[in-house]
């Protein structure tokens, strides 16, 4: 472990039950895994460490949201060690799905066993996110094990800031497969939805083969607690612009959210409420475009 690792502060223990009732067959379609200590461990070069968030603690949040199904992304600090999500899709194969960060060199082999236990994406992050020492060149893209895992019918999932999104838009467009940015592409909400790098999203929301993640809220917001209401043009303009393209994620267990009141999940749901008011759009969010992307 970097000797820069910080502790992520833990998520709410008492998650509430939210307003919102979810249809059968929701997902949350960002979240993440760690532990138990010492089994899965972070990599030396983690710029953050985190307690354990294990799959049973996941799945009894899950009960309380009403949400049935969810993907698994590898985490920064997990690098290329995959056997906590891997062991997770063995043990809970009709709960989850995953986005894993494959190495370069890794095996076709390799790849199929991920495929069949349920990986359907890799993430690719930008340079100066989580990892000590990770040169700043924006996002990194490994184009040749993208053309690998695109024959599987994978997509490739971005964390890009705001920048990094319009940096990379032409790259994005020209990929081989789908894309999915996260966190509605992080754009500090004090810029607001027509400054350059949201604009970005949008127009690459308009090309037909992106998808974007409504999740993250508290990582974009200036606003230090609940209900995050400098965030809610971004996603109203998301939803009004592709509806059949959008996700929705929990972000569990809030990694590296240090710098606020860490939100409550059930109130977090609840701000879709918001975000989306129409019901039937809802569920395109919660059940239909999660079940294409991810149940293939």
């Amino acid at each position: 472990m970097a000797k820069t690792a910080k502790m992520s502060n833990p998520p709410d223990p008492n998650p509430q039950r939210p307003k919102l009732t979810c249809e059968a067959g929701a997902w949350d379609c960002h979240m993440h895994l760690f532990g138990p200590k010492p089994h899965y461990g972070l990599i030396p070069e983690a710029t953050y460490d985190t307690a354990d968030a294990l799959s049973e603690t996941y799945i009894a949040l899950q009960e309380v949201l009403g949400l049935e199904h969810a993907v698994i992304v590898q985490a920064t600090a997990q690098g290329h060690d995959h056997r906590r999500l891997l062991d997770a899709l063995r043990q809970y194969p009709e709960r989850f799905r995953a986005i894993a960060v494959p190495a370069p060199d890794i095996s076709d082999a390799e790849i199929e066993e991920m495929h069949q236990l349920g990986v359907r994406g890799i993430r690719v992050v930008s340079g100066t996110r989580g990892l000590a020492g990770a040169d700043d060149a924006r996002v990194q893209f490994d184009e040749r094990l993208i053309a690998r895992v695109a024959e599987l019918g994978w997509h490739v999932q971005v964390l890009g800031f705001g920048a990094d999104i319009l940096h990379l838009k032409e790259r994005l467009l020209a990929l081989p497969t789908p894309f999915v940015i996260d966190h509605a592409g992080i754009v500090r909400a004090d810029r607001g939805i027509n400054h350059p790098q949201f604009r970005a999203v949008l127009e690459l929301l308009d090309s037909g083969c992106c998808w974007v993640k409504l999740s993250g809220p508290m990582r974009f917001s200036r606003q230090p607690a609940l209900p995050y209401d400098d965030t809610l043009p971004f996603y109203r303009a998301l939803v009004d612009r592709a509806s059949d393209r959008l996700v929705w994620g929990s972000d569990w267990p809030h990694i590296t959210y240090n710098i606020g009141v860490m939100p409550n999940d059930g109130a977090l749901l609840d701000l879709l409420l918001d975000w989306a008011p129409d019901a039937a759009i809802r569920k395109q969010i919660l059940v239909d475009n999660p079940r294409q992307l991810y149940s293939k």
